[in-house]
C-alpha cells in the first residue's frame, strides 16, 4: 500500500513520501501528514528481539512507502553507526521508579540526531528518486539543539548547503559553542537579534515565498526544511517510542500488552506528537504527558482548548522549549477537526492574526489522551537536585522539566503505571544551570570548570561533542536583525 501525504492547508496537495521530504513545508505554510496513521505489522514480541536498526525499518517502511527495502535499510544503517556512543542507540535507564529513555547519545548529545542522522540519508535518496538537478538548501530555525545536529548531519554532503538562524542571546554558551565552531564547506550559521519564534517565522516566510523560489529555481537551488515540521524528522521518531516499549518488553518489566505513559518535554510539538503516532500504531500507551516549562502555552491550552500566545517571552534554563509558536499542534489540530484543511486554515489564520484560537469541544475529547502541566524554573532545578541526591543520576533541564511534571501529575491523578520519560539532551549541553541546581557554589567556575566537575560526580565521561569544541575556532559570527534574513540567505547563495 503506498500512504499518501496530504496538506493541512490544501486537501488538494498531496505528495509521496519522498516528495514530501524534499519539500519540507507544504504550499501555504501547510505541513504534511499522512493520510492514515499505519497500524505495525509485526507483533511486538518479535520487536522485542530486534535491534533499534532493525525496529526502525519496521516502523519507517509503513511511512515511506515508495522507499525500497534497500533505499531504506541504506538509510538507516548509515545513520545509527559508531555516530552513537552506545551500540543501542538509546538507553533505556530505571531511576526512582520511572524509566528515562536517554536519546542524547548521538555525535551533538541532544535527541535531535535521532532523526537528524536519517534526514541527509532520506533527503538525497528522495532527491534521487524524483530526478532533482538543483542544489538542496537545508533552512531551519534553532532554539538551540536541531541546529547543530542537522549542521553535523549535513556538512559537507553532496548537492546540499545548509543555513541554521538562531537566538543570539536564547542558547546555552555550549549550545552556541557548538554551532559558531561547525566545520563544512556548506554550513553557514547566523545569529538573529530576536527569539526562536522570531527564527521560526522568518523561515517559514521564505519558505512560502513564490518570488522568492522562482529566484532560487533559476540559480540552480530550492529549500527543504531539517525542523521538525518536515515530516523525515517526526517518522524517525516515532521509532523511540516503539523500540522504548519492546525494550521493556524484552527486559520483562512489563507484560506484552500492558500499557505504559509517555512523558515528553515539549517546544515545537513533534517528539510528543510523534509519540501520540506510536500510540495509533499500536504501542500500548495509556497518557501522553506534555510537559511544558514557563513558556506553557500548550499547558494552557490543553487546560482550557484555547491557544493563546499573546503572552511574554521566557528566557529558561530550558531554551530549546522557549517557544510559543508549537509548529507541529498543527498536525494535531488538522487531525481533530476531521482533517479538513478549511477548519484548520481557519485556526491558522486566527493565529497569524490574532495570535490565539479556541478548538470544539469535540476537539478537545479526542485529545484526552493528553495531559499538559508545566515545572517553573525553581522546579527544574528541584527536579535535578533531588534526582541527583536521590540515585547519583544527573540529567539536564529539559528532562528535569518532564521529570517534575510527572510528579505532578502521580500526585495529582494517583495513576502509578510504568512510565517512560523522554531524556532530550545530555547534562553536559546544560552544565551550569544543571550544577548550580546541585550545589549553587559551582557558578563560580568557569562552562570548562564544570564539565570536568560534571565528569566527577556523575561517573560519566565527557561526551567528545565537549571534548571537540573546548579549543575550537569560531568560524560563524554573522548576526542580524530578522528582516534582514532573508538578504543573508541570498547574500550565502549569491542571488
Amino acid at each position: 500500500m503506498n500512504l499518501i501525504y496530504k496538506s493541512t492547508r490544501n486537501n488538494n496537495e498531496t505528495a509521496t513520501a519522498s516528495e514530501a521530504i524534499l519539500k519540507g513545508l507544504a504550499d501555504q505554510g501547510g505541513l504534511f501528514v499522512p493520510t492514515e496513521i499505519p497500524k505495525l505489522d509485526v507483533p511486538m514480541t518479535e520487536l522485542a528481539k530486534m535491534s533499534y536498526q532493525d525496529i526502525a525499518y519496521e516502523v519507517m517502511k509503513l511511512y515511506l512507502t515508495d522507499f525500497t527495502e534497500e533505499e531504506l535499510r541504506h538509510c538507516i544503517n548509515s545513520a545509527y553507526d559508531k555516530k552513537f556512543d552506545t551500540e543501542n542507540i538509546a538507553e533505556l535507564v530505571k531511576k526512582d521508579g520511572a524509566y528515562y529513555l536517554e536519546l542524547f547519545h548521538g555525535a551533538t548529545i541532544a535527541f535531535k540526531d535521532m532523526a537528524l542522522s536519517i534526514l541527509p540519508y532520506l533527503l538525497t535518496t528522495s532527491a534521487k528518486k524524483n530526478q532533482v538537478k538543483n542544489e538542496i538548501v537545508i533552512l531551519t530555525a534553532t532554539s538551540g539543539d536541531t541546529g547543530k545536529a542537522a549542521l553535523a548531519g549535513f556538512a559537507d554532503v553532496p548537492g546540499t548547503k545548509i543555513i541554521v538562524f538562531y537566538p543570539k542571546h536564547g542558547v546555552s554558551p555550549i549550545q552556541e559553542k557548538q554551532m559558531v565552531t561547525q566545520r563544512g564547506d556548506n554550513t553557514y550559521v547566523i545569529g538573529i537579534e530576536g527569539n526562536f519564534d522570531d527564527a521560526q517565522t522568518g523561515v517559514k516566510k521564505m519558505f512560502s515565498d513564490p518570488e522568492l523560489a522562482k529566484e532560487m529555481d533559476a540559480a540552480g537551488f530550492q529549500f527543504s526544511s531539517a525542523n521538525s515540521i518536515n515530516i523525515g524528522r517526526l517518522v524517525p521518531q516515532v521509532v523511540y517510542y516503539v523500540y522504548s516499549y519492546a525494550s521493556l518488553l524484552a527486559r520483562g518489566e512489563v507484560a506484552e500488552g500492558e500499557k505504559i505513559n509517555v512523558v515528553v518535554p515539549t517546544g515545537n510539538f513533534g517528539n510528543i506528537l510523534a509519540a501520540s503516532y506510536a500510540k495509533q500504531m499500536g504501542v500500548p500507551i495509556e497518557k501522553l504527558i506534555c510537559a511544558s516549562n514557563e513558556n506553557k502555552v500548550l499547558f494552557d491550552f490543553f487546560t482550557t482548548g484555547c491557544y493563546d500566545r499573546n503572552r511574554e517571552f521566557i528566557l529558561t534554563s530550558s531554551p530549546s522549549m522557549d517557544i510559543l509558536i508549537s509548529s507541529n499542534l498543527e498536525r494535531l489540530i488538522y487531525q481533530t477537526a476531521g482533517r479538513d484543511a478549511e477548519k484548520n486554515n481557519e485556526f491558522m489564520k486566527s493565529l497569524a492574526e490574532n495570535g490565539t484560537y479556541t478548538i470544539t469541544e469535540d476537539m478537545k475529547e479526542q485529545m484526552k489522551d493528553f495531559y499538559g502541566n508545566y515545572a517553573s524554573e525553581k522546579e527544574t532545578a528541584e527536579a535535578i537536585h533531588d534526582l541527583y541526591k536521590k540515585t547519583g543520576y544527573v540529567m539536564d533541564t529539559h528532562t528535569a522539566v518532564a521529570s517534575s511534571v510527572y510528579g505532578k501529575y502521580v500526585k495529582e491523578t494517583g495513576d502509578t503505571t510504568k512510565t517512560v520519560i523522554a531524556s532530550t539532551a545530555s547534562p553536559y549541553k546544560f552544565t551550569r544551570s544543571v550544577m548550580n541546581a546541585i550545589d549553587a557554589s559551582y557558578d563560580s567556575q568557569t562552562d570548562f570548570q564544570l564539565v570536568d566537575e560534571l565528569c566527577k560526580i556523575s561517573g560519566v565521561k565527557v561526551p567528545q561533542a565537549i571534548e571537540d569544541i573546548r579549543s575550537a575556532a569560531v568560524l560563524h559570527d554573522t548576526v542580524c536583525e530578522t528582516e534582514d534574513m532573508c538578504k543573508e540567505v541570498k547574500k550565502i547563495l549569491g542571488i
